[in-house]
């Protein structure tokens, strides 16, 4: 999914994404890639999307001409008239995700102001009418919304096509819509979803780095280890659809002023131990840039030395709390509340204006927090045990979801959470 790959490899590896993330089907969706010379890779027709092979990946020359015996994709004409409408998109992926069908099907848009990273990364969605799968109507109908200026587009009754510059932009911006979409539809069974403001969208963009590279030693053992550990995660994150690819971050204490985390600007599930970044008071690893999020990381470890890892996460159950004002309940099972305890709630904007002001409000002893419009904080005394603790609050957000569609939920009593804290919670 770089620009060095070439194309063949990186549809198919684009594609393997969506079948894994379950956002196609083995007979859904396409992906197309135009090159330098204006000819376009393309997945082809009638073929099992969980086993491409690169030499299935059809090259489709500017006159329509194609190699080999196997055909392009049915729908190449609407992927050529999104191509003729905007010359600067280079990819488009085109796939029937559960949640933006269920919109498409609705004649309705996902609300993309609900976080400022989907908005950032999709902008507005545009709306195409329905018309005959491959026709050259329904290229029309997708093309026009396109040149109009929309970069994702939910088609009636049908799916949703993005495109972007690049391919791995392209996957982005779909996985970025599909993310609101299910975080919207959870959401409407706790209350009502806020979209945020012009000025609350552009906050954290605000946020600037002030670190300064500077070289480093070789890394110690511990600091490998941190490393495998941290990226691990973050691609298993990733893979359980506990973090995306454009949001979030995850770090690891090395000692009392240093901590690896993940780089700004990268693509979550493609971060290896190599692309880590070391910091250390206001310095980094010189040429690498750290999260966003480093300066708030920071600030939690000065305040709570037994913290020795940090994850900001964006688990679609969890989440959908996040932008309803609901409260998440951790005191519904036992698991829940041994491993969460109460869980905080964070203010929106406050992550990227005062890191300070958010370690006040956790610490190992309420080691878990809601970000508004922001996903979810967790901290833990291993890499672990944060890990551990995402898994726990998205499955607790989930229970309690589900819940809310066959009867209320009935937390546990005071007498069981204090028999709780009394057994596990000593401290």
């Amino acid at each position: 999914m770089t620009d060095l790959a070439h194309p063949r490899d990186a549809i198919l590896a684009t594609m393997d994404r969506i079948y894994r993330y379950r956002m196609t089907t083995t007979s859904g969706g396409n992906i197309s890639l135009r090159d330098e010379a204006g000819d376009v890779w393309i997945t082809p027709a009638r073929l099992d999307k969980g086993a491409l092979r690169r030499t299935d990946v059809v090259r489709v020359r500017a006159s329509g001409d194609f190699e080999g015996d196997i055909r392009p994709s049915s729908e190449l004409p609407f992927h050529q008239a999104i191509y003729a409408a905007r010359p600067d998109i280079r990819a488009i992926v085109h796939a029937h995700p559960a949640a933006l069908v269920a919109f498409s099907m609705a004649r309705m848009t996902p609300e993309t102001r609900l976080f400022p990273q989907s908005w950032h990364v999709c902008g507005e969605p545009g709306f195409a009418p329905y018309a005959l799968p491959g026709s050259a109507k329904l290229g029309e109908n997708i093309a026009e919304q396109f040149r109009r200026g929309y970069n994702a587009v939910v088609l009636e009754n049908h799916g949703v096509v993005v495109g972007a510059g690049t391919l791995a932009e392209a996957f982005q911006r779909f996985e970025a819509l599909e993310f609101v979409a299910q975080t919207a539809i959870r959401a409407r069974t706790l209350g009502e979803a806020r979209a945020l403001s012009p000025k609350e969208l552009d906050l954290p963009q605000q946020r600037r780095l002030d670190f300064r590279g500077v070289p480093r030693a070789a890394p110690s053992s511990n600091e490998r280890e941190l490393r495998r550990q941290v990226s691990e995660f973050v691609r298993r994150g990733c893979q359980q659809r506990l973090l995306i690819s454009t949001e979030g971050s995850f770090s690891a204490s090395l000692s009392a002023e240093e901590f690896l985390i993940t780089p700004s600007q990268q693509d979550r599930f493609q971060v290896g131990p190599q692309d880590l970044v070391w910091v250390r008071g206001d310095d980094c690893e010189l040429g690498r840039q750290p999260s966003r999020a480093s300066r708030c990381h920071q600030a939690i470890y000065a305040k709570h030395p037994d913290v020795q890892a940090i994850c900001f996460a964006h688990p679609v159950h969890a989440t959908a709390f996040s932008v309803t004002g609901t409260s998440l309940d951790s005191r519904t099972i036992p698991e829940s509340y041994i491993v969460l305890r109460d869980i905080a709630r964070i203010p929106f904007g406050l992550p990227y204006q005062n890191g300070a002001a958010v370690a006040d409000l956790v610490s190992a002893r309420q080691p878990a927090a809601l970000l508004d419009h922001d996903g979810v904080l967790v901290l833990g005394a291993s890499v672990l045990d944060a890990f551990d603790r995402l898994e726990v609050m998205e499955a607790t957000a989930e229970a309690l979801i589900f819940s809310r569609r066959i009867g209320e939920a009935s937390p546990m009593p005071d007498r069981v959470i204090a028999e709780l804290r009394d057994h596990f919670l000593k401290d």
